[in-house]
């Protein structure tokens, strides 16, 4: 036989959900790699699981390992070969030292020297000799977020290994970890299925265990609850949407998936949706379902790990459970609003932001004072009242009792209770807008109140943390800065704001009582998460460098000139204009102190070519002057396309650096000219 089957089923007891979809990604890399180290090749591999096993199965694995070549370079030919033109003592313990005789040595050339050569042959060995260290090695290999130890301390895993599943073809492979000896007996569903079921072949492994109601294939699981849900929203008329984390989920927290409908009273409606579908959704892992014009319904899909005779008993048990916590939900949404936002503000006093920083309520007061000041330099005095007053309760919720037991709604049920109030939209919107976006792709605030907000409350912590040498490191960012400058940006681009970043950083930085050593790392950090986001969108690295080292501190013209720049850089007078800035740069640096010195005592323009270029800056600098004012950046370039013509038959039309001193005066004035024009650009050279 030229091959078989593995299967390989590690038994456990429930792992957690969240770790799954990562150790099946794990073991699949390890098995993958495992096997091409080990020189064993096979036609299929495939990793599944449930909360009770994780499963390796390989098909057409090959019974034995690929012979093993490989030629070895050893000491030179002035070593190898005696005066007698025999393999010297060198030669000969070389070969010895690589198992080979003398037929097997040869001459090579390494870089022009010749050495002594040994071609290694090995046979492959028999693969159900290597498997049981294989397998054994593999295991321990595996690595999870957080690991536990029960018997042997050098031994960790998710959750205690109860049993191991390892055959080749229909041989059971020796392997042995945690106090578990390997077999070819599984398990079947905790509840549904035998307590000992004997698998005789990896092909029939998961007819096996469907038949014990374990369905192996997380993927699998996944179609049969999506199933299992459309046939509900058919017979309901709902829609539960498209949530694939909480699919993946409740795929990974069963083995044989049901899918059920339950129901709960009318009247919860009135709290607050989100609410609702938090407590659906996180607690219990639920599917919440809308009507067809989008309503939140009485109504939501849970998906069961039991088959039981009677569904109306699982269905009872959690609606039970719901109710509980709908009315702890429903009793905090009345408790709460009998008292107001504002009244809770001094609350705010005793909430720690961080032991060296403050409390959320100084936190809050160095926010409302940043916002006010930035409402100003931005010229938006009509909004100036709402941010005032939206920033002063942006935090008032986090001491309500709702926020306290469901800490994923801040912000939505400052929203809502400030519209209970009676404050105005802008106000209430503001209160939950402040944390938008909450991360990658998500919606971005509405009123430029809620934007305002978002970006001092962001430039606060990102100042604060650094002032307290907490930045992130690596892959560590506990205080979310990355996160905080990415939506700074994003809220820059999404609602248009032109704020000097600068100034902005500078204020907080002057609130914080920051010095300059750390201004100067919080500026640099900025800058890099700018230039990175920049990058994700498609720009290339010359013209966002420029666009960075010119524009950091007004992101929204740094995208803006990307934007522009992006659709001119195909263009040939683009080039030209790139290759042309850099010259004229490279002339002015290398011309004397006498020669720039003499600018005043240069003569007319002598050429044709010089008088076109002189036409063209008198005509273009003032227009690109206005249109960077302006923040125009198809006008720069329109500018820029006529200027790039005329420079270009400056240099074919003249020499710069003409004998005569006082030509060579009024030709390295034009240049000079040409550069202030580009200087008020950015630094060109970046484009090379």
């Amino acid at each position: 036989m030229t091959s078989r089957d593995l299967l390989f089923e590690i038994g456990v007891e429930e792992i957690p959900a969240r770790f799954m979809t990562w150790v099946i990604e794990e073991l699949d890399g390890l098995a993958r790699r495992g096997f091409g180290d080990l020189r064993v090749p096979f036609a299929g591999l495939k990793v599944t699981g449930t909360p009770r096993r994780i499963a390796l199965t390989v098909s057409g694995l090959a019974a034995r390992q690929d012979d093993f070549e490989e030629t070895v370079k050893g000491p030179p030919r002035t070593q190898s070969v005696g005066p007698d033109g025999e393999y010297t003592q060198a030669a000969l313990g070389f070969a010895r030292s690589r198992g080979v005789g003398p037929e097997d040595l040869s001459f090579a050339p390494v870089k022009g020297v010749e050495y002594l050569h040994a071609s290694v042959r090995r046979p492959g060995g028999k693969t159900a000799e290597l498997l049981p260290d294989f397998l054994s090695g593999l295991i321990k290999k595996i690595v999870f977020p957080k690991s536990m130890y029960w018997e042997d301390q050098s031994l960790r895993f998710a959750r205690p290994v109860r049993w191991i599943v390892a055959l080749w073809g229909d041989e059971i492979v020796r392997v042995r970890f945690g106090g578990v000896e390997s077999g070819a007996v599984s398990r079947g569903h905790r509840f549904m299925g035998g307590s000992a079921v004997e698998i005789r072949s990896a092909s029939e492994y998961e007819a096996v265990l469907e038949r014990e109601f374990v369905i192996v294939d997380h993927e699998r699981r996944k179609r049969m609850i999506l199933d299992g849900i459309a046939e509900i929203e058919r017979a309901v008329g709902g829609d539960a949407g498209d949530d694939p984390e909480l699919l993946e989920e409740n795929a990974q927290l069963t083995e044989y998936p049901i899918p059920f409908c339950g129901s709960f009273d009318e009247e919860f409606l009135d709290i607050p949706e989100e609410v609702l579908i938090a407590t659906m959704r996180k607690n219990q892992r639920y599917f919440p379902l809308r009507d067809r014009r989008g309503g939140l319904m009485a109504k939501f899909i849970g998906i069961s790990n039991n088959r039981a005779r009677d569904m109306s008993v699982v269905r009872g048990g959690n609606e039970r459970v719901l109710r509980a916590r709908l009315c702890d939900a429903a009793f905090f949404w009345r408790e709460d609003r009998a008292r107001t936002l504002s009244s809770r503000l001094p609350q705010l006093k005793k909430v720690l932001y961080q032991e060296r920083l403050g409390s959320m309520y100084d936190k809050s007061e160095r926010v409302r004072a940043l916002a006010g000041w930035l409402v100003g330099r931005l010229g938006m005095s009509d909004i100036a009242k709402s941010v005032d007053r939206a920033a002063a309760l942006a935090k008032a919720d986090l001491v309500t009792g709702m926020v306290f037991e469901f800490p994923e709604v801040q912000g939505v049920m400052g929203r809502e209770y400030a519209r209970r109030e009676g404050e105005s939209p802008e106000v209430s919107d503001a209160i939950f807008e402040q944390y938008l976006p909450r991360f990658a792709g998500d919606a971005l605030p509405k009123s430029a109140v809620g934007a305002v907000i978002g970006l001092c409350d962001r430039v606060d912590s990102i100042i604060g943390i650094h002032k307290i040498g907490l930045p992130p490191s690596g892959s560590q960012d506990p205080y979310g800065l990355r996160r905080a400058a990415r939506g700074i940006n994003e809220i820059l681009w999404g609602v248009g704001l032109d704020a000097d970043m600068g100034e902005l950083l500078g204020r907080a930085g002057e609130n914080l009582a920051a010095d300059r050593a750390v201004m100067e790392r919080v500026e640099e950090f900025y800058r890099q998460r700018l230039r990175n986001q920049l990058r994700e969108r498609g720009h290339a690295h010359g013209t966002t460098s420029l666009a960075v080292s010119s524009m950091w501190r007004r992101p929204l013209q740094a995208l803006k000139m990307l934007d522009a720049f992006g659709e001119a850089s195909g263009e040939e007078w683009f080039a030209s204009l790139v290759l042309s800035a850099v010259r004229v740069s490279n002339i002015l640096n290398k011309a004397a102190e006498a020669d720039m010195s003499a600018l005043e005592r240069a003569r007319s323009l002598e050429t044709a070519a010089e008088r076109v270029l002189a036409a063209a800056l008198r005509r273009q600098a003032p227009l690109v002057a206005d249109a960077l004012r302006g923040g125009d950046w198809k006008s720069v370039c329109v500018a820029l396309s006529d200027l790039s013509g005329a420079i270009s038959g400056f240099f074919d039309g003249v020499m710069v650096m003409d004998p005569d001193p006082g030509i060579r005066a009024g030709r390295l004035g034009l240049l000079s000219r040409c550069r202030e024009l580009f200087d008020s650009i950015g630094d060109f050279s970046l484009l090379k």
